[in-house]
């Protein structure tokens, strides 16, 4: 890499591109409609929050996996020439990476207005795609398929089970991490789980999925529509809201990554975010013990865990201990998934924390953390990932 170019492009995005509107659809078991028209009605969403007219927009981001198309959603939305695009891979690890490449368009004069954006009808299918694997599996998840790890459950189960040999992790910790999203949700007037509390007791009584992960460890199953406008900070001044400034901003996969089992390619269990954490910090002026809240990737509770250690709020093996004590609720030290992310809001692939962590910079959050400054969105661990820290001006 030529840290030369790094560091100039990045000089030319920190601080200085901005998110200005944030918008989505109530979530919904079924949303009972293509995510061509979800997808349109959220970026409209998004765009009247921000106060610019659809025709404004000349850029879009979204995920590999939308089956939507760019021109379609320009051409329904009114946009005169969509003049910048791209989709990005690797599932809830693309959720921080549209912000970047929506943030370098911008920086790199390719792009005025991007829209940034995730719309989900899992309703629609017949059937979980670990359920369909019945052909030939030819990707890399053909190191671990043969040997029953099918569902992602199953391994970061595994995962799970050697966290809790090499350090000593307890059910109980990855139960606060539920327990910390359940409260959240539960002032959230759009989370799926509102209304339906959780205390220790039920949550180790909860139905097993994949040992030792019960029904509480795991996400939602949930469809969707949300987008966020990205521009630059000159123009976002002039705008509805106050602008959310990206500070910080970063991709990686580390070293030969294997779809979610990358756990054992390091003796101290690195994933693929501990390298994504290097570049992010690398490029901060702000460090972890700077953030106000922490929006981190939530599929299942262990990914919570490591998060905490993978991005350096506490060591490799203290991530259980740090949700000890409601230190992860809001009140506590670093307050986590502060709409109920993935695991009680809605799973959208990670979406909706970047809507939280909006909120939270805005002042508008339903689990508000007082004088909010800065905020961590993470993308998935265990895949090719993303991050980005987010401030206020």
């Amino acid at each position: 890499m030529n840290h030369n170019i790094d560091r100039d492009l990045f000089r030319r995005i920190q601080d200085r591109v901005a998110i200005v509107g944030i918008g989505h659809l109530p979530f919904a078991k079924d949303i009972g409609r293509p995510i061509s028209d979800t997808a349109v009605e959220a970026i409209q969403l998004a765009l009247e929050d921000a106060g610019l007219r659809n025709d404004e927009l000349d850029g879009m981001s979204m995920f590999e996996m939308e089956s939507t198309h760019e021109v379609a959603i320009a051409r329904r939305l009114g946009v005169r020439n969509l003049q910048w695009w791209d989709k990005i891979s690797y599932g809830g690890g693309a959720s921080a990476a549209t912000l970047m490449h929506a943030a370098a368009a911008v920086a790199c004069g390719l792009a005025t207005t991007v829209a940034c954006h995730r719309a989900r009808n899992r309703g629609a299918k017949t059937a979980r795609p670990w359920a369909q694997e019945r052909e030939l599996v030819k990707d890399d998840k053909a190191l671990h398929v043969p040997w029953g790890l099918i569902r992602p459950v199953d391994v970061i189960g595994m995962w799970a089970h050697r966290h809790m040999h090499e350090f000593g992790t307890k059910r109980e910790h990855f139960g606060n991490v539920a327990i910390a999203a359940r409260k959240h949700a539960n002032n959230n007037p759009y989370a799926m789980m509102r209304g339906r509390p959780l205390d220790m007791q039920t949550y180790l009584s909860g139905r097993v999925i994949g040992y030792p992960l019960t029904l509480y460890d795991c996400c939602l199953e949930t469809d969707g529509a949300l987008a966020c406008i990205v521009t630059s900070v000159e123009r976002a001044r002039d705008l509805r809201n106050v602008p959310v400034l990206i500070h910080s901003l970063a991709q990686a996969s580390g070293p030969n990554p294997v779809h979610l089992a990358n756990y054992n390619n390091t003796p101290t269990m690195e994933t693929t975010s501990v390298f994504c954490a290097q570049l992010l910090w690398e490029r901060s002026a702000l460090k972890p013990i700077d953030m106000d809240c922490a929006q981190i990737y939530d599929a299942f509770t262990p990914l919570v865990i490591t998060g905490l250690e993978d991005y350096g709020f506490c060591k490799r093996g203290e991530g259980g201990p740090f949700t000890e004590g409601g230190r992860i609720e809001l009140g506590g030290a670093l307050p986590v998934l502060t709409s109920g992310g993935g695991l009680s809001e809605a799973y959208v692939h990670g979406f909706n924390l970047i809507l939280e962590g909006v909120r939270q910079l805005r002042g508008t959050s339903v689990n508000q953390v007082p004088n909010c400054k800065s905020t961590l969105v993470t993308g998935a661990s265990g895949v090719a990932t993303s991050a980005v820290v987010l401030r206020t001006e």
